[in-house]
C-alpha cells in the first residue's frame, strides 16, 4: 500500500512584508476579503457601522462599509453633520437594505464554504480512486504511461482553468455587492 501524504494544515506564517510582488497581490486578495467578511460579521453581531478602505500593491482603492462607505467617511470627516435628524433618519431607512445585503453576503460566503468543503471530500475520494488506478498503472508500457500523462495534463488545466473562473466569478459578486 503506498503512503499518502497528509497535509500539515494551517501553518502559523512569520507576519513580515512578502518580497516576491505576484506573491503579495495574491496574500493581499485573499486577505482583503477575509478583512472584509470579518468586518461584516463584526457589523451583524455587534450591530455597529465598519468602514474600511485598504489600497492594494498596485494602488488600488477597495472599500467596504457598513451601512455604507460614502456615509461612514462623511460621518467621521464632519462628525458635526451627523448629529442631524435627518441623517439618522436616512440611516434608519437604509439599515435594513445593509441588514438584507450583510445576509445575502453571509449566504455566499456560506455556499463558498460549502464548495470548498465538498471540494475537500472529492479530493479526498479521488485519493482513494488514486490507489485503484494505482494497480492498473503498474501493468501499463511506456507509450500508453506517456498518453495518460498527457491527458491528465490537460484534464488538470481543465479543471485549474475552471476553478479560478468560479472563485473570480463568487469574489466579482461578492466584492460589486459590498463596493456600492
Amino acid at each position: 500500500m503506498a503512503n499518502k501524504k497528509r497535509s500539515k494544515g494551517r501553518q502559523k506564517i512569520e507576519i513580515k512584508r512578502i518580497v516576491q510582488e505576484d506573491s503579495r497581490q495574491v496574500t493581499f486578495s485573499k486577505r482583503r476579503s477575509g478583512l472584509f467578511k470579518k468586518a461584516s460579521e463584526l457589523s451583524i453581531l455587534c450591530g455597529v457601522e465598519v468602514v474600511i478602505i485598504v489600497f492594494s500593491p498596485a494602488g488600488k482603492a477597495f472599500s467596504f462599509g457598513v451601512p455604507n462607505v460614502d456615509t461612514l467617511i462623511d460621518r467621521f470627516t464632519h462628525s458635526s453633520s451627523s448629529s442631524s435628524p435627518s441623517h439618522r433618519d436616512g440611516h434608519k431607512r437604509g439599515s435594513n437594505k445593509e441588514r438584507e445585503l450583510n445576509r445575502e453576503y453571509m449566504e455566499l460566503s456560506n455556499q463558498l464554504e460549502n464548495e470548498k468543503k465538498k471540494g475537500e471530500k472529492k479530493k479526498s475520494e479521488a485519493n482513494e480512486k488514486q490507489l485503484k488506478w494505482q494497480a492498473h498503472i503498474d501493468s501499463l508500457g511506456i507509450h500508453e504511461l506517456k498518453q495518460v500523462l498527457a491527458e491528465l495534463e490537460e484534464f488538470k488545466k481543465n479543471i485549474v482553468n475552471r476553478a479560478d473562473q468560479v472563485l473570480t466569478d463568487v469574489t466579482d459578486e461578492v466584492l460589486t455587492v459590498y463596493s456600492n
